[in-house]
């Protein structure tokens, strides 16, 4: 069994063959795909496909930091206001984002804090987005004293910060960049070895080869575990095994059932 820890399938891409995508991906054995949310504008279509494929598709409620805008105050508030109306299975993704815009940066740390102690009082793993991030990201997480759990998702930094995302309690997402040549993430790996990972897609985009190029889908998340695997010189079923493990104890998927 596998778990695409992070997928975006409920998105516009997926429109003309989603029932489709989820079949291959039940096909290739992934068995759990967890929804991360991204704001008010895909948030019905996130929760539609959860009610539509239950046990299978697993939604996350957050506010996307690139969602963090001049009208982030009401993007918050539709975020809050469904807490507890649904079952979910983590916050996120939220985190911090200056690849695209850094006007809201402030913002971005507040909704992102905010997020952090709504996890800590639900008991929930968080997702973190953390591009062009990552020191950012971890000053913020020094400043919450308390047992955090979560991914640091598409994690995007070298083998010294690897390490300190472990020491802070997080799991690291590897997706399809570990298959890209002359990846760092093949190094990053090699030093963390297979206790701290997840599988993730982040679909429809970083398709791993050999369809980069091309939309991604959970279908695709055994090429990434073969290529773990090959880095460490190990069989894919241990790295089936130990990933589908981590993702099940973090979200707590142990009473799930997949039909």
């Amino acid at each position: 069994m596998f778990i695409d820890t992070h997928s975006h399938i409920y998105a516009e891409e997926f429109e003309a063959d989603r029932d489709q995508v989820v079949e291959r991906a039940l096909s290739a054995d992934v068995k759990y795909i967890i929804l991360p949310d991204i704001d008010r504008t895909t948030r019905s279509s996130m929760l539609t496909l959860a009610e539509q494929y239950p046990r299978i598709m697993l939604p996350l409620l957050g506010v996307h930091p690139t969602s963090v805008n001049a009208s982030y105050k009401e993007e918050y508030a539709a975020f809050e206001k469904l807490l507890g109306k649904y079952t979910i299975y983590g916050i996120g993704e939220c985190g911090i984002d200056l690849y695209w815009d850094k006007t809201y940066y402030k913002e971005q740390i507040e909704v992102f804090e905010r997020q952090l102690n709504i996890a800590r009082e639900m008991n929930l793993p968080v997702i973190i987005h953390s591009r062009e991030s990552l020191s950012e990201i971890f000053t913020v997480l020094k400043r919450q004293h308390y047992n955090m759990k979560g991914i640091l998702h598409c994690f995007p930094g070298n083998t010294e910060d690897a390490k300190r995302a472990v020491d802070l309690g997080f799991l690291l997402g590897i997706g399809g960049v570990v298959t890209y040549k002359n990846s760092l993430m093949a190094e990053v790996v090699k030093e963390i070895g297979t206790d701290h990972l997840v599988l993730e897609t982040d679909a429809p985009y970083l398709t791993p080869v050999p369809y980069r190029g091309k939309r991604n889908e959970s279908s695709y998340i055994p090429y990434i575990a073969a290529k773990i695997a090959e880095i460490l010189g190990v069989d894919v079923k241990k790295i089936e095994t130990t990933t589908s493990n981590n993702a099940t104890n973090l979200f707590n998927l142990h009473s799930e059932r997949c039909e």
